[in-house]
């Protein structure tokens, strides 16, 4: 049986959908690539739907029958800042579905947020990956910059690749 979706905008309305999202994919994704104790303490901090990015305009969900089954978008600001510039965006709080991966969800979001961006003026996207999502930016030609350290909260950090594409 061929599964389909579509995409589109998320709503503000569709924050309970893409914390399922969230919760379902990123505990089984990311336990590859980062300690258990480590992933346990960081999952509370980004398994939750952001209400600024579902209202932004910029973030994208897939509608899979009656089911979201992944989400992500951009944004002009860097990430846990309001800081901004010119021509460059942010490629943001990605997740599919365990169970819809290597369906292109993830690709079809993407290209909606590059067409999206380079129509605002962006010319070059970064990204804050997961160490398990370095493979999937990389193969839409994004490039490591560096190994950063992402804080989550009181006394967590969590490891992640820095990555630069000119759009």
């Amino acid at each position: 049986m061929r599964r389909t979706f579509s995409i589109r905008l998320a709503e503000n309305d569709d924050a309970a959908a893409v914390t399922a999202v969230l919760k379902a994919s990123y505990p089984k994704l990311m336990a590859s690539a980062y300690d258990p104790q480590l992933l346990q303490r960081a999952l509370p901090f980004i398994t939750r739907a952001h209400p600024i990015l579902l209202a932004s305009g910029t973030y994208y969900v897939a509608q899979a029958e009656s089911a979201l089954v992944g989400c992500g978008g951009w944004s002009f600001e860097k990430p846990g800042t309001e800081e901004k510039t010119i021509g460059v965006g942010h490629v943001r709080h990605f997740a599919t579905s365990a169970a819809w991966v290597g369906l292109g969800i993830a690709r079809s979001i993407y290209a909606s947020c590059q067409e999206q961006a380079r129509a605002a003026g962006v010319t070059r996207f970064e990204c804050y990956s997961t160490l398990n999502g370095e493979l999937f930016y990389a193969a839409l030609g994004f490039t490591r910059m560096e190994q950063i350290e992402l804080p989550m909260g009181p006394d967590i950090v969590l490891p992640a690749i820095h990555m630069s594409k000119a759009i």
